[in-house]
C-alpha cells in the first residue's frame, strides 16, 4: 500500500524529499553535536589600573595539564603576521567554507601517487577544530574535522575563527597561542615582533616540541628558514629582510612573567573560570612597593614575622595595593592577612570616641578619670599598668590609655556601636559565647575584624565620617550610599586628635612639619603580642599595616608602635615620592647649591621661609665625595634665624663658616625642615641615591 503512494509521487517531490530529510537530519545533528565552543577556557590575567600585567594564572585543561593560554585579539596582533600566517598555513582561508577544496584534491592526489599526504589539506579552520578536540590523524578524524570546521564557519567569522586558532596553537612547553608565546619567547607583545620573531612562531604550531627554541636550537633555526624562504616565494618578505632575519639569535629560555598581587589576583581568577583579564584598582608601581616593604619586614624580623599592607586610595575607595602577606614561602603565606578577622587591638578606639562625640556625650576636651575601674567583674588596665588620674579624651586617645575607651563604650553602649559597625558594612565577628552579644571588651580588640574593614573605617574618617565599600575595580562602577558613622566635624575632630599623636622615635614632629601631607594613626596590639597593626590616614591615602604570625604564634614585645607603626610609616614616605606626577627628578651638585646661597642675602625677610636647597621632590646622587663633604641646606625669606631639622633630628653647623651642612647616612628618603626665628617652617620631601 505504501509502496503504490510513494510511487505516484512526482520524482522531483521525491528529491525535494530526500534532500528535505536529508538537511533536517544535518541541521538536528549540527544542534545536538555542536562544536565545544563553551570548554575553551584560558588563563587569567590580572592587570592593574593602567592595564600593566600584575598576575597571570595557569589554565587546568580536561588533561590535567596547566598550560599558559592567553585569549587572542586581532587589533593586538599586528597585521603583517596575521597576512604572513594565511599566506602559510592557508592562501585561501577568506575564499573556502572551512573545507579547501583544490587542497583536499591535490592531498588525495598525493595520497594516490606516493602512498602518502606530501602536501596538507587541512585549513585553519580545520586546525581549530582539531585543536578543539585532538584526535589521532586518521582518514576518519580527518572526515569529522572537516564537518567540523564546516560547523566553526557557520557560527564564527573569519576574524573570530583567526582569533580561536592564535588562542589554541601550541608554541612549545605548555604555552598556547600567540600572545602567550610572544610573551614567553620574546618578552614582548605580538604587535611588535620582528621579521625573524614572527618567522619562528609561524614554524612552532606545526612541530611545536620538535622545534622548541630552548631544547632544540638547531631545529628551530631550521624551521624558521623554511618558513622565511615560503614568506620570500610568497613575495611577504624581501630577500634582504629574509637573510637579516635568518642571522637572528633565537631566543635561549623562557620569559618568566610578573608575579605581583597574588592574593588579589587569586581572587579574580576565582571568579572568572572561563578565563580572560580582570583589570583591578590596583596601581602596579604602589603594589610592588607594598610587597618589597612586607618582604623586608619579614626577613629583618628575626622570626619570619608575616606582614601584610593595604593602601587605599580615599576619594573613591580604591584599592590602590594589597600585599597579603610577606611571601608565599612564609607559614600561612598563601592566606591574605587582609581578609583574615584577627583581634584589631586598639584600633576602635577612634570610632569609640567618635560615636560618643555624635552623641552629645563628649568632646575631645572632656575630662575622664583614667583610674582602676570594675564592671561586672571586667577590670581593664593601661599597657604599661599604669594610672593618669583625670585627662582629656584627646590625651586618653594619642596615649591609647584603655580605661578611658572602656568608659566611653559603657557610656555609648557595646550593642550600640556593634550595630554601628555592621551598619557600616564591618563584618565582625564577635567572641563566643551564649548570647554571642557585644561586650566592653571590644573596645580593646574582643573581636574579630580585618585590615580591609579597618580600611573602610579609617577612610571614612578621612572623608568625614562617610564609610564605603572598598572598591577592586579599574572602572568607575556606580557607588552606593555611604554610611555616616559620625558627622563631618566629629570626623574631623578625631582626625586632629590622631594627627597630633606622639610620633615613632626618629619621626618629624608634626609641629616641624606644616606643610607636608599630615598622616593620623592609630595604633594597636592584641592580646598575647598576636596582632600588631598601626592604621593611618593623609587627606589622600589610608594604609593599614599588619604583622604577626598567620597562625596566631605570639610575639612577645611586638607591639603596634613597635613593629607595625613604622613600617606604615615608611609606606606613607614612599606614597609621597611615587603619587607625585612621572617625570624626571632634577639631580643637584654642589654648584647649584652654592647659586641657591647666593640668593640668600636679596631674598631674606619676605614671608613664610622657603627651602632653596634641597627642593621638595629632589633626587640627590650620593657620591663618595658627598657622602664625606655632605650637603649645605640653603632658605630664604622668613625672619632669618633658622634652624634646620632632618627627620625631626636637628643640623649641626659646620666648623666653618657656621653653615648647616648635612651628611646624608645612606639612600633613602628624608624630610628636610627649616624653621625660622618666628616659628615658621617649610620642608622638602627628598630622596637620595647613589652609594651609601
Amino acid at each position: 500500500m505504501i509502496t503504490r503512494l510513494v510511487s505516484r509521487i512526482p520524482f522531483w517531490q521525491k528529491a525535494g524529499l530526500v534532500l528535505a530529510i536529508l538537511f533536517g537530519g544535518i541541521v538536528l545533528a549540527d544542534r545536538l553535536f555542536p562544536p565545544p565552543l563553551d570548554q575553551v577556557r584560558t588563563s587569567v590575567v590580572a592587570l592593574d589600573r593602567n592595564g600593566e600585567w600584575l598576575h597571570g594564572f595557569t589554565v587546568i585543561d580536561r588533561d590535567g595539564e596547566r598550560r599558559w593560554r592567553l585569549q587572542a585579539d586581532l587589533e593586538e596582533i599586528d597585521p603583517l603576521f596575521v597576512e604572513r600566517l594565511i599566506a602559510i598555513e592557508d592562501k585561501r582561508f577568506y575564499d573556502h567554507a572551512g573545507v579547501d577544496p583544490l587542497a583536499v584534491f591535490r592531498a588525495t592526489g598525493s595520497l594516490i601517487r606516493h602512498g602518502e599526504v606530501v602536501s596538507g589539506a587541512s585549513t585553519i579552520t580545520m586546525q581549530t577544530a582539531r585543536l578543539l578536540e585532538p584526535r589521532p590523524r586518521t582518514i576518519p578524524s580527518k572526515l569529522i574535522e572537516m564537518v567540523r570546521a564546516l560547523q566553526l564557519e557557520a557560527r564564527l567569522s573569519k576574524e573570530e575563527i583567526l582569533e580561536l586558532y592564535l588562542t589554541l596553537a601550541p608554541y612549545g612547553g605548555n604555552v598556547e597561542g600567540v600572545r602567550a608565546a610572544s610573551l614567553t619567547w620574546f618578552g614582548k607583545e605580538p604587535s611588535q615582533l620582528t621579521d625573524a620573531q614572527q618567522a619562528l612562531l609561524i614554524s612552532l604550531p606545526q612541530a611545536p616540541e620538535a622545534r622548541r627554541p630552548d631544547r632544540r636550537p638547531e631545529a628551530a633555526a631550521a624551521g624558521r628558514r623554511i618558513i622565511l624562504a615560503k614568506l620570500e616565494e610568497a613575495g611577504k618578505i624581501s630577500p634582504r629582510l629574509a637573510a637579516e632575519a635568518d642571522e637572528a639569535v633565537l631566543p635561549s629560555g623562557r620569559q618568566s612573567f610578573p608575579r605581583h598581587a597574588w592574593h588579589a589576583a587569586y581572587a579574580a581568577a576565582s571568579a572568572m573560570p572561563q578565563g580572560g583579564e580582570a583589570r583591578l584598582s590596583l596601581d602596579g608601581r604602589l603594589q610592588a612597593m607594598a610587597e618589597r616593604m612586607a618582604a623586608d619586614y619579614s626577613k629583618a624580623s628575626g622570626d619570619r614575622a608575616n606582614a601584610a599592607i593595604l593602601i587605599v586610595e580615599n576619594g573613591g575607595r580604591k584599592v590602590r595595593a594589597l600585599a597579603g602577606s610577606a611571601g608565599l614561602d612564609l607559614p600561612g603565606g598563601w592566606i591574605d592577612m587582609t581578609a583574615a578577622r584577627r583581634s584589631p587591638g586598639s584600633t576602635l578606639k577612634p570610632f569609640i570616641y567618635g560615636l560618643a562625640f555624635e552623641d552629645g556625650l563628649a568632646t575631645g576636651r572632656t575630662l575622664i578619670d583614667d583610674a582602676p575601674y570594675s564592671f561586672d567583674g571586667y577590670k581593664p588596665e593601661n599597657f604599661n599598668r599604669e594610672f593618669n588620674g583625670d585627662v582629656t579624651l584627646a590625651e586618653a586617645l594619642q596615649h591609647s590609655l584603655n580605661v578611658p575607651a572602656v568608659l566611653t563604650l559603657d557610656k555609648i553602649g557595646p550593642d550600640r556601636f556593634a550595630a554601628s559597625l555592621k551598619a557600616s558594612g564591618v563584618a565582625a565577628q564577635m567572641p563566643d559565647s551564649s548570647d554571642r552579644r557585644a561586650s566592653l571588651a571590644i573596645a580593646l580588640g574582643g573581636l574579630g575584624l580585618s585590615a580591609r574593614d579597618l580600611a573602610m573605617l579609617y577612610a571614612g574618617l578621612a572623608e568625614g565620617g562617610e564609610v564605603l565599600p572598598l572598591d577592586w575595580l579599574a572602572e568607575e562602577g556606580e557607588k552606593p550610599e555611604p554610611y555616616r558613622f559620625m558627622s563631618a566635624n566629629n570626623a574631623a575632630e578625631i582626625t586632629a586628635i590622631l594627627k597630633a599623636a606622639p610620633t615613632p622615635a626618629g619621626r618629624t614632629p608634626t609641629a616641624l612639619t606644616a606643610r607636608a601631607p599630615q598622616i593620623a594613626f592609630k595604633t594597636g596590639t592584641s592580646y598575647g603580642y598576636r596582632d600588631a597593626w598601626a592604621a593611618g590616614y593623609t587627606d589622600d591615602y589610608t594604609v593599614i599595616v599588619w604583622t604577626g604570625h598567620a597562625s596566631g604564634q605570639p610575639r612577645p614585645g611586638h607591639t603596634g608602635r613597635d613593629a607595625a607603626l613604622p613600617v606604615m610609616f615608611a609606606v606613607f614616605d614612599r606614597l609621597e615620592t611615587l603619587s607625585r606626577p612621572q617625570g624626571p627628578a632634577p639631580v643637584f651638585d654642589d654648584l647649584k647649591a652654592g647659586t641657591a646661597l647666593a640668593r640668600l642675602d636679596r631674598d631674606e625677610g619676605r614671608g613664610d621661609p622657603e627651602i632653596v636647597f634641597p627642593e621638595n621632590g629632589v633626587a640627590l646622587y650620593l657620591s663618595s665625595r658627598d657622602s664625606a663633604k655632605g650637603y649645605t641646606l640653603a632658605a630664604r625669606g622668613g625672619q632669618g634665624g633658622y634652624r634646620w631639622y632632618v627627620d625631626g633630628a636637628p643640623v649641626a653647623p659646620d666648623a666653618i663658616g657656621n653653615r648647616p651642612v648635612w651628611k646624608p647616612s645612606g639612600p633613602g628618603f628624608y624630610q628636610v625642615t627649616v624653621v625660622d626665628a618666628a616659628g615658621s617652617s617649610s620642608t622638602s620631601s627628598i630622596s637620595v641615591t647613589g652609594a651609601g
